[in-house]
């Protein structure tokens, strides 16, 4: 039916890196983990998880470090197990562990490029946004599919997050840009049989 609900997905974006703080390019899963404010950050999504009370029946994070570390903030909370997915950050190629300010000055036309042309692979060696929207999208679906029924947990990447709200969505890939979302925040979108609805995004306990 319509309105029968599949699944409903709460995703919390990991909590501040060196990189997210002096916004870089960042997509190695052993580096950087988190730092004090991003400790911090995670200590009061967990809170709020607790306060709210969002329940959920598995809870999955991706395999980089820092979303590791902040998995097992969220596991102690639901004294529950969580289990580590192939979900990994866009690969950005040759501009990782870049800022996006140093790419706006060595190489605008690329920076222009990556925001408004999303199926080009930006820089050259990189994951094109829209392949990047089309992964996340696959692996989404195929954790929806597992879980009928369920609510879920997925610690991951802001850019991931980015990717799952277009999908649910259905708009531009070009948007991925244009979305914000914080470190150590929470989203969440419930998928039905035939479409998908965004509940929140980017909640940030104060």
């Amino acid at each position: 039916m319509y309105f029968d609900r599949k699944c409903k997905i709460t995703f919390i974006s990991h909590g501040a890196t060196i990189y997210s703080e002096e916004n870089r390019f960042s997509d190695k899963d052993n580096y950087p983990p988190l730092n004090e404010n991003g400790v911090e950050e995670v200590e009061k999504i967990c809170q709020f998880l607790k306060l709210r009370g969002v329940k959920n029946d598995r809870i999955y994070t991706s395999s980089a470090a820092r979303c590791v570390q902040t998995a097992k903030y969220v596991s102690k909370i639901y004294k529950k197990l969580f289990e580590v997915i192939e979900l990994p950050a866009r690969n950005c190629g040759s501009f990782s562990g870049m800022a996006f300010e140093q790419v706006e000055v060595k190489t605008p036309e690329l920076l222009h490029q990556l925001i408004y042309e999303p199926e080009k692979k930006t820089p050259e060696d990189a994951e094109s946004v829209s392949e990047f929207v089309a992964r996340v999208s696959a692996k989404i679906n195929e954790i929806v599919a597992d879980n009928t029924g369920n609510r879920v947990i997925i610690v991951t990447h802001p850019d991931v997050i980015k990717a799952a709200i277009i999908d649910a969505l259905d708009i531009p890939h070009s948007s991925l840009q244009h979305i914000y979302i914080k470190t150590g925040s929470a989203t969440q979108i419930s998928y039905f049989e035939s479409w998908k609805s965004l509940i929140y995004s980017d909640y940030t306990p104060l």
